[in-house]
């Protein structure tokens, strides 16, 4: 379910987060799914607990998982969390073209690069 990659940069915690951000955005994960225990995904990773506490504090941050106290933590139901996502992550990509004006990119060059990621994302979620 959830794999490290020690040749990867980023901190374990992200990776973490990202590939259970990829479970539940691919519906392997569905609303309400319970999650493992902090304590139990530690030690199938074998990493630090806290490394996992903060990969699920981060899910919870962002809408993803709530925790119900004594139960455990769940996969929070998608359209509760689509909408705070799209509107942060549209907030970045208006910032990044701003960001790539002042720079003198030229707009054309902007909506190809954003119109071939959309076309490769497309593509990809052929093979989900």
């Amino acid at each position: 379910m959830i794999q490290i990659n020690y040749q990867d940069k980023r901190p374990i915690y992200e990776q973490v987060v990202e590939r259970f951000r990829q479970l539940i955005v691919k519906g392997i994960l569905k609303s309400d799914d319970k999650i493992p225990s902090v304590r139990n995904l530690a030690i199938d990773l074998s990493i630090n607990p806290n490394t996992i506490q903060k990969a699920y504090q981060e899910l919870e941050r962002q809408g993803l998982i709530y925790t119900v106290k004594g139960r455990g933590n769940f996969v929070s139901a998608k359209d509760r969390w689509v909408m705070d996502a799209s509107e942060e992550l549209v907030t970045k990509l208006k910032g990044s073209v701003r960001d790539l004006m002042l720079i003198g990119v030229e707009p054309e060059k902007i909506r190809k690069a954003v119109d071939e990621e959309v076309e490769l994302m497309r593509k990809g979620s052929e093979h989900l």
